[in-house]
């Protein structure tokens, strides 16, 4: 066991996406597995860290929160198993939405998060923001 302060459940989903990272065609199972092998012994999750909020980025909520149940379930009843396999569904979910669909909102108009608020977001930067960093924070996205 590597000695780690108490992660949250999104360092174990880090870590996770790290070790597929590593190893493409590393199985879940081997996933889960390393995954207690690290964290096993070591203080658990607490529960007000349930969420992946950077994983909203890449996918639906639906799919990237699919095994935080397990995972609750885990961290309740003090059971690395669960948390891992919990963690292993989420990655799962988010990665076969990335490969079958891309990016979320990147193929559809209804993952797209810009509708709706990109024209008043638009008209609001224009009216508040001053011009110098307008144009600062343009040359910063063209690069």
């Amino acid at each position: 066991m590597a000695e780690y302060p108490q992660p949250s459940v999104g360092d174990l989903f880090r870590r996770a996406q790290a070790m597929r990272r590593e190893d493409q065609n590393l199985s879940l199972k081997d996933l889960k597995a390393q995954l207690v092998r690290e964290f096993k012994g070591g203080p658990f999750p607490p529960v007000h860290t349930l969420a992946i909020p950077e994983q909203d980025a890449r996918a639906p909520e639906e799919d990237w929160s699919a095994g935080l149940s397990l995972v609750l379930r885990g961290i309740q009843t003090e059971n690395w198993n669960e948390i891992a396999n919990g963690i292993a569904l989420s990655l799962e979910q988010t990665d076969g939405y990335e490969r079958d669909r891309g990016f979320s909102g990147a193929q559809d108009e209804w993952h797209d998060r810009s509708i709706g608020i990109k024209g008043p977001t638009e008209k609001g930067v224009g009216k508040w923001m001053p011009e110098e960093l307008l144009r600062l924070a343009e040359r910063a996205t063209k690069k």
